[in-house]
Formats: structure tokens, C-alpha cells, sequence
């Protein structure tokens, strides 16, 4: 919105047209969104408890968790607010990816705000049941998948392997509308079983975020794209706006949400963050190196899976507690131990990630 009131003004005062570099919008809207996180973040909190919005402990989890029964939960809505809001105030509206990803996002957060809501309202410890949420994951993830499928270029849906410059393989409309799918979908699970810490889910999430932010500038320049190698995709460019207002919002969010926190992130907020992450991953053609600077969420997953898989197989458990991060408060870890390695390792892995942009 400010973006076309900008260009207005532009034809009386030049200096209003400096708001058409990406790069400043994504300042600005990082500012912002973390300035609506910090004016919104109090009053949300006290009216999630002052309507007992509290979240449940399960009691055969580590003890220490069980001093947070009662913090109020479904704070991811706070993420969202800040994300919309200044996507709307500076990222180029007439930009269909913007619509996409930000679609995308508030569907997955509409379907994790339901599942907190019986859970927290209602006391029903199972919230929406599993075959409903993933029913509806299903539906946005490809309704999102085919339109992306259906209106890119040949070019735009080549699977980029890293490192290597001239290896993409061309995976066609239907190939592209599954990966598509399984990567929106998959990155969405993953980042809510990785919520289960103060603080663990969010910074990652906004190193990742912002990681890709760098990707979609590059792949939304024609000079950049060509010089490094990447697909030039028309319009990626504005996603930076919309990938920096998510990294403002999730440091705003972090502010309340660092050890002891006083709100958590809720499905409502892991959910859309991280379809939030999958599609912008899969318009820029980064999805392995999505897999590789979200290997905190992967290798988070994959301990819930073998966990399952071994206990339905042997009757035995690989690990004491899956996810990842309960195995290692059982083994005596502190819970800010646990977070801040996880931070360590992801902030590794996100500038391994950032070094294909170079390496290839």
C-alpha cells in the first residue's frame, strides 16, 4: 500500500521513489513488523490470560516442563498479525507471489488456530483430530502447489541441486506440484514438532526466513540471477519484503517467548510459519537447501518418525522421549542448553546454506 502511495507522491517529490528498492521495504517492514510485535505483544498476552488460555504439560514428559501448565498459548496469532500487516503496508501488492505465500500462510494458520482452540477452549487434549488437520493442510498445500505448477515458466520448476551449476533436472508441471506439496506440507509439520522449547522454533525459523529472503532477491533480479546461476523467476524479488517482516515479527515474538516465556508460539503459529518457509522455498527452486539450513526441523522429525517406527516394530525406543530436544532434557541437559546449541547449529547450517549462492 505504501509501496503505490509512494509512487503517487513520486511524481511531485523524487525522493519518494527511493521506496521502490526492495532492500529498503525489507528494512523498513523488519522495523515494523517488530514494532507491532512489541506495541501488540502485552495485550494479546494478558488477554490470552485473562481468558485462560492456557497450555496443558503432559505429565510424562520432563518434570521442569510441568511449572509452564497454564502460560498462555495460541501467541503465534501475534506472528501473524505483525506478518500481514506489514506485508500490506510495504510489499508491492499487485505482486501475485506476495498473495501466495501470504494465502498460504494465514490458511495454515486459520487450520492451527482451530486445532489450539479445542484444545485450550474446549479442553480436548487431542484438538482437531489428525485426519481433519491434515485434510485441510492437504487442500491449501495443493491448491497453492497446482496454481504455482500451473503458472510457471518451464524454467521456474526445475529441481536446482546445489553446488553444481548446470545440474536441474526438469521435473515438469505434475512433478513440481508434488515436491510442492510434500515441501509445503513436510516444512509445516516439522517446524511445529521442533516447538516444544522457549525460544527453540523461532529464532531458526527467522535464520532460515531471512536466508531465503536472500535467495528470493537474487532470483528476482535479472542481473544477480544470471550472474550466480539461478532461474530468473519475474517477481520473486518482493518476497524479501514479506521474508524480512517474518524475521521482524519472530524476534518481536522471541522477546516474550525467550526462557521463562510468558506466551507460546501454539499451532496457530508453527503451522503457518512453517508453509511460510516451504513456499517461498519451493518459488525460488532452494528446496534442498531449505532441507539443509532446516536441519534442526528435519533431524526434529526424524526422531519422531524412527521413534514410532522402532516402538511399532521392536517395542523398543531408539530414543528416551522423541522429538530430539525431550531426549536431550532427559539425558540431563538444561532446557536453555538445549535451545542455544540448536540456535548454534542452525546458524551453522544457514551459512552453509548461504555459501551456494557462490559455490556452484
Amino acid at each position: 500500500m505504501l509501496l503505490f502511495l509512494a509512487n503517487w507522491l513520486a511524481a511531485d517529490v523524487r525522493a519518494f521513489s527511493v521506496l521502490n528498492y526492495i532492500t529498503l521495504r525489507a528494512v523498513f517492514a523488519t522495523m515494523t513488523a517488530l514494532l507491532i510485535s512489541f506495541v501488540v505483544g502485552p495485550a494479546m498476552i494478558r488477554k490470552l490470560t485473562a481468558y485462560k488460555i492456557g497450555q496443558s504439560v503432559r505429565d510424562d514428559g520432563p518434570q521442569t516442563h510441568l511449572v509452564k501448565a497454564g502460560t498462555p498459548t495460541m501467541g503465534g496469532a501475534l506472528i501473524l498479525v505483525a506478518i500481514g500487516v506489514t506485508t500490506f503496508l510495504w510489499a508491492d501488492l499487485t505482486n501475485r507471489l506476495v498473495w501466495v505465500v501470504l494465502a498460504v500462510t494465514l490458511g495454515f494458520g486459520i487450520v492451527g488456530w482451530v486445532d489450539d482452540y479445542r484444545k485450550v477452549v474446549f479442553r480436548n487434549p487431542k484438538g482437531l483430530p489428525a485426519r481433519w488437520k491434515y485434510f485441510w493442510q492437504t487442500v491449501i498445500g495443493l491448491t497453492a502447489a497446482i496454481y504455482l505448477g500451473t503458472s510457471s515458466l518451464p524454467a521456474q520448476t526445475e529441481f536446482i541441486v546445489p553446488f553444481f551449476k548446470q545440474v536441474a533436472y526438469p521435473m515438469g508441471v505434475i512433478g513440481f506440484i508434488v515436491l510442492t506439496y510434500f515441501v509445503i506440507v513436510g516444512t509445516s509439520n516439522a517446524v511445529n514438532l521442533t516447538d516444544g522449547l522457549d525460544g527453540l522454533a523461532i529464532l531458526p525459523t527467522v535464520m532460515v526466513g531471512s536466508a531465503l529472503g536472500v535467495f528470493a532477491y537474487v532470483a528476482g533480479n535479472a542481473v544477480f540471477s544470471k550472474y550466480l546461476g539461478f532461474p530468473y523467476i519475474p517477481g520473486a524479488g518482493e518476497l524479501t519484503v514479506f521474508c524480512a517482516a517474518l524475521a521482524g515479527a519472530g524476534l518481536g515474538f522471541l522477546w516474550f517467548n525467550a526462557y521463562p516465556a510468558e506466551v507460546f508460539m501454539g499451532d496457530v503459529g508453527a503451522l503457518a510459519l512453517g508453509a511460510a518457509l516451504g513456499t517461498v522455498a519451493v518459488i525460488v527452486r532452494q528446496e534442498i537447501v531449505l532441507f539443509i539450513m532446516g536441519g534442526v526441523f528435519v533431524v526434529e522429525t526424524l526422531s519422531v518418525m524412527l521413534q514410532v517406527a522402532s516402538f511399532k516394530l521392536t517395542g523398543k525406543r531408539i530414543f528416551r522421549m522423541a522429538p530430539l530436544h525431550h531426549h536431550y532434557e532427559l539425558k540431563g541437559w538444561k532446557e536453555n542448553q538445549v535451545v542455544v546449541r540448536f540456535w548454534i547449529i542452525t546458524m551453522l547450517l544457514v551459512l552453509f546454506g548461504l555459501s551456494t549462492l557462490k559455490l556452484r
